[in-house]
């Protein structure tokens, strides 16, 4: 049985110190508690630590269990593996469990592998008073800074089980959204491969072959596309090296410049006038943010600290900026939609439907349609992209492999053409 580590108020006000032994925590404070003292400190005693530490190593053999930690005893987890934690919690919660019960139940379970050592760190820290988005980041890095901002505002409304739950389908769809790129892609790829491979062949073997001919063919003349593209291929196989390591280089250069904070903002920006793809990003942001908004509006959170926790959650450093503004003039009074207005970064559609909530006094309904709206948006924009992968690839190859076919029989007939 563990023990504990204690520095109690005795009944006549003297200051105690001294070891426990009890199941757990909560029984070492009620033990405490019958004996008339009042806990000060409470913590595993040395004893405690070693034993927990050989039965955990011995449950490790025992089972085969394999938990990847990384150096500073984070527990690294898979995105399906997060996504179950996630789902599992929020049932449990919003069946009625509190959430430190819900965290014991969840490390008991015997087929959740490395989430039930992830469970039960969580609901150490939980117990000791920490907040849950707080215990997050100690325990794993794989929650990431959005998961946690999310935590933290379903703690403050009273909606962590509805924002968790959200949370999971975001997770879940964002999975199946790489997993069909990835299978939309394979063909695609192996399309460009071939059309490199067919290039490369064309330009090393069968052009210069057809250069040689011609040149010693009476009154023989390559075509200055042909002439070109030998001087390019010579090029190339002179200074590949050299181009190589420009383009890693050049690689490396712009991914420390936008992992920079400095220049996040510019990075975050420039992203959102990608075409299609900016289109994408904005659209996640306004189902995430609206979807968040309506969840702590409607459990009771002033529409002042629901913004400052939806920008919280916001990872797009553009996109806080604006919200930040917005937050500033909601601070000083003005009405919500009157505030995104005079930003002049939200569509029109987003601030007539959040005009109308604060008309009539329903702007949780109105955030949560608005957010059904661009859930919709989102996936039309997804489809679209997806949808354009094929014909972009196809046109691509047909301009490469056309361009040789017709560089080769052009040459080929003026070829002829000499020869008559």
């Amino acid at each position: 049985m563990p023990y504990f580590s204690y520095k109690a108020l005795s009944s006549n006000g003297t200051v105690a110190t001294g070891e426990i032994e009890a199941l757990d925590r909560s029984e070492a404070m009620r033990l405490l508690d019958k004996r008339g003292m009042q806990p000060v400190t409470l913590k595993d005693s040395a004893k405690a630590v070693t034993k927990k530490e050989t039965a955990k190593s011995k449950r490790k053999d025992a089972v085969g269990e394999k938990t990847e930690s990384s150096a500073d005893g984070m527990i690294k987890l898979k995105r399906a593996e997060v996504i179950l934690f996630t789902e599992e919690l929020s049932d449990m919660i919003g069946a009625g469990l509190q959430l430190e019960p819900a965290l014991k139940s969840m490390e008991s379970r015997q087929e959740l592998g490395s989430l039930k050592e992830v469970s039960r760190r969580i609901r150490e820290i939980v117990r000791d008073g920490v907040n849950f988005s707080v215990a997050l980041k100690k325990v794993s890095p794989s929650f990431g800074p959005l998961y946690c901002s999310l935590a933290a505002a379903g703690e403050a409304s009273g909606a962590l089980d509805t924002i968790l739950k959200r949370q999971a389908y975001y997770l879940k769809t964002l999975a199946e959204l790489q997993s069909k790129l990835i299978l939309a892609m394979i063909y695609p790829s192996f399309l460009v491969l071939m059309g490199l491979g067919v290039g490369v062949v064309f330009v090393t073997m069968l052009i210069p072959q057809l250069s040689e001919l011609i040149k010693n063919t009476p009154g023989g003349k390559l075509p200055w596309a042909i002439n070109g593209m030998m001087h390019i291929a010579d090029f190339i196989k002179a200074w590949w090296l050299v181009m190589l390591l420009l383009l890693v280089g050049g690689g490396l250069f712009f991914k420390a410049w936008k992992d920079n904070e400095a220049n996040r903002p510019i990075w975050d920006e420039m992203k959102l006038k990608i075409p299609l793809i900016g289109d994408v990003i904005a659209s996640r942001f306004y189902v995430q943010f609206l979807e968040t908004m309506a969840n702590l509006v409607s459990n009771g959170l002033p529409l002042l600290r629901a913004l400052e926790l939806s920008r919280d959650a916001t990872q797009n450093l553009a996109i806080r900026k604006n919200l930040n503004a917005v937050i500033d003039q909601v601070g000083d009074g003005r009405a919500f939609s009157k505030a995104m207005i005079r930003t002049e970064s939200f569509p029109p559609l987003l601030i007539d439907m959040i005009a109308v909530g604060e008309q009539t006094g329903k702007i949780d309904i109105s955030l949560r349609r608005a957010a059904e709206r661009y859930d919709k948006e989102l996936n039309n924009d997804l489809r679209r992209v997806m949808a354009l992968i094929m014909p972009t690839v196809l046109i691509f190859m047909a301009l490469l492999i056309g361009t040789f076919a017709y560089l080769m029989i052009t040459a080929i007939f003026q070829t002829i053409s000499n020869l008559r």
